[in-house]
Order: C-alpha cells, then sequence, then structure tokens
C-alpha cells in the first residue's frame, strides 16, 4: 500500500485544520480492537486480584506499562508510513522555558478542573463504591509507590497519545466534526476503564472529553499529559493512604 501524502506539520492534535487521517483505517481498526481485548482481559485479571488476599501489584503495574508502552509503539509505526512524526501527533517542541512554564501552569490548572469534575460526576451518578472498586491497586510500601509513580508517567505520555493524540486525530478525520472526535474517543477512554466500575469508567469518560477539548484548545497535548500523570500520582498516594492507614 502506498503511502499517503504527509500530514503538514502544523496541522497539530484535535486541531480543526487536522482533517487528514494520520494512519490506515485497518491500522486503527487493529489499536480499537488490542484496547478492547486488553479491556476485556483486565476485567477478569481485576476479579483475581481483588479475590486475592495479597495482590501482586508490581506485576500489575509491570503488565499495563508494557501494554501502554507497547500501543506507544504500535501508534508510532502506523503513523511513520503516512509520514507523520510524534511531534506532530504530541505538538510543537519547547523551544523556551516560558513556554514550558505555560504548559506547566495549564496542565496544573486542568488537574484542579478535572478533580473538581470528577467529584461532581460521581455525585450525580450516586458512585459511591469508587475506593472499594479500586482498591486492590493501591501501591503499598515505597517500592510499589515508586513504580506507580513510573505507572502514571506511563499513563500521562501513552494514554494521551493514544485517546487525545491518535484516535480523537482519527476520528475527527473520518467525521469532519471536532466535537464528534472529542466525544467519541472520550467514550473509548472510559470504555477501556471499565474494570474500575460503570460509574467510574462513565466519570473517566467525561474526564476524557475534558482532555480532548484541552488538546484541541492548546493543539497539544503537553498539558493533558502533565495534568494526566499529576492526577494519577496524587491519587495513587491519597489510595495508598486511605487503603493501608
Amino acid at each position: 500500500m502506498t503511502n499517503a501524502p504527509a500530514v503538514a506539520a502544523n496541522s497539530l492534535p484535535g486541531a480543526p485544520e487536522s482533517n487528514q487521517p494520520i494512519a490506515s483505517t485497518i491500522h486503527t481498526i487493529a489499536l480499537l480492537a488490542m484496547l478492547s481485548i486488553w479491556a476485556y482481559f483486565s476485567q477478569a485479571h481485576v476479579n483475581a486480584l481483588r479475590a486475592a488476599a495479597a495482590p501482586n501489584h508490581m506485576l500489575l503495574y509491570l503488565r499495563t506499562m508494557a501494554f501502554e508502552w507497547a500501543m506507544f509503539a504500535f501508534i508510532y509505526y502506523g503513523i511513520r508510513r503516512r509520514g507523520v512524526t510524534l511531534q506532530d501527533l504530541v505538538g510543537p517542541r519547547w523551544t523556551t522555558v516560558r513556554k514550558v512554564q505555560i504548559d506547566i501552569g495549564i496542565g496544573l490548572g486542568f488537574f484542579a478542573v478535572s478533580v473538581v469534575a470528577l467529584a461532581l460526576v460521581g455525585r450525580l451518578l450516586q458512585d459511591t463504591s469508587s475506593l472499594d472498586v479500586v482498591r486492590f491497586m493501591a501501591p503499598s510500601g515505597p517500592a510499589e509507590l515508586a513504580m506507580w509513580m513510573v505507572l502514571s508517567l506511563t499513563a500521562g505520555i501513552c494514554e494521551e497519545t493514544i485517546f487525545r493524540g491518535y484516535l480523537q486525530r482519527q476520528f475527527i478525520s473520518w467525521t469532519k466534526v471536532p466535537a464528534v472526535g472529542i466525544l467519541v474517543s472520550g467514550a473509548f477512554f472510559g470504555a477501556c476503564h471499565t474494570y474500575q466500575g460503570t460509574k467510574h469508567a462513565i466519570a473517566i469518560a467525561v474526564q476524557g472529553i475534558l482532555f480532548g477539548i484541552l488538546a484541541t484548545w492548546r493543539r497539544s497535548l503537553k498539558p493533558g499529559m502533565i495534568s494526566h500523570a499529576v492526577q494519577d500520582s496524587i491519587g495513587g498516594i491519597v489510595l495508598s493512604r486511605m487503603v493501608n492507614h
């Protein structure tokens, strides 16, 4: 199959002008299939972990990181065949300290907004069991907490690239409607977290939509990556304290 014309370097994630597919349809279908299979088997694995007296957290963290980086590599393979670079997907490079500070500030501000949004959605859904459904993941001890931080960084980079950088961009290119791309990629984001419970997955889908809006506004994944990693890191610390103390 011949490669399509390269996407322009200034066509950044979620931007309205980014209306060209960044990978083949077959590649995207394969990615969605792998994400679906992972979500299905994750549910079974999680059920076993919840039933275990002493769940192996390290194995869970390592398996999750391995899968996410494998999907990241698969995406890289797919976009390179279309002449698209990771910079096209993630956004422009930081060229000044000021730009780094702006993205960090936006990422931290978005973190605060998303936490409030998650709480509001959880209340609307009457999700009173959110701690119970994620208790099995709580890190215990310095080694597990350190690994959780690595997992959080991985999630920030890989999940934003998968859902906001790649899938959102593809869905926008297919539908020609940015709002639809944001909504559908957010829905897939929530669906991949159904192991945390249906209500919590819906809240995560809403959060994914907010991440999509952020990526569209900033035309960059970096603030979302920062916010995602910070949220998961702090969430792990809080969860660990609540469960272990």
